[in-house]
This record gives structure tokens, C-alpha cells and sequence, in this order.
């Protein structure tokens, strides 16, 4: 059996778009969706499918369930995240449990994250990014 090619992904990453978890959906509309860096949910890069990407930095976030902890599912991602590495792909975890009790934890080492990868386009402090009244 040969490796999937990306046309074969796009209907999969479309239905895990579609029917993102909560976890997933609190991230992206609470903080990824307007942050000034474009993030893209399910992004196809190679043979994996990531939560979300940002290209401008190179950064990849995942967002794990109960099956990310069990032996098989640590194996798998070790693999892709050894797969991003090799495309110079800096990959962030964050557990579900994360998302739901510290979401601004998760917020803040993202924006980090983005900050260090590239300081010459972002400057702004999270918490600016964050009060948008």
C-alpha cells in the first residue's frame, strides 16, 4: 500500500473541519481566527492532516484527546512530529484538558512561540491582541 496523496486527504481534512471538536472550535474562534498571523485549520502537509498550520512561521498546533496519551497513539506522534521537523515545522501539543483549564496559558505560549519563530512582523503584547473592546 503507497502513501496517500493529497487529493485523497482533502475530503478527510474538509470533514475534520466540519466537524471539529470543542476543543478545537473554542481555540480557533476565541484566538486563532483573528489573530494577525493567518492560521489554517486542518492543513494537509504531506501525508498528515494538522489542527491548524501557520505558514508564515512554520508552526503547527495539535490539539490532543484521551487517544494521544495510549501507547499506539504516542508512537504515531512521534513519527509526524519528526515529519514536521524534518520540514522545518515547529510543533505545538496542548491537551484537551489544556483548551478547557488554561486557555490563556495556551494562548500566550502560542503567541510566544509565533513572537520568537518571527519578531519582525509581531511585536504586539498578547494581552492587546486579547481586549478588543
Amino acid at each position: 500500500m503507497g502513501l496517500p496523496r493529497k487529493n485523497n486527504l482533502v475530503p478527510l481534512a474538509y470533514q475534520l473541519k466540519r466537524n471539529a471538536t470543542k476543543e478545537e472550535r473554542k481555540l480557533w474562534y476565541r484566538f486563532l481566527c483573528t489573530y494577525p498571523i493567518p492560521f489554517r485549520q486542518q492543513k494537509i502537509i504531506g501525508i498528515y492532516i494538522v489542527d491548524f498550520f501557520c505558514n508564515k512561521v512554520r508552526l503547527s498546533i495539535e490539539l490532543d484527546g484521551s487517544q494521544h496519551f495510549e501507547k499506539e497513539g504516542m508512537v504515531k506522534d512521534s513519527y509526524r512530529t519528526r515529519y514536521l521537523e524534518l520540514l522545518e515545522i515547529k510543533e505545538l501539543r496542548f491537551s484537551n484538558y489544556d483548551i478547557w483549564n488554561n486557555f490563556e496559558d495556551v494562548c500566550e505560549t502560542i503567541h510566544n512561540e509565533v513572537t520568537t519563530r518571527r519578531n519582525d512582523i509581531i511585536t504586539v503584547p498578547l494581552a492587546r491582541l486579547t481586549n478588543k473592546k
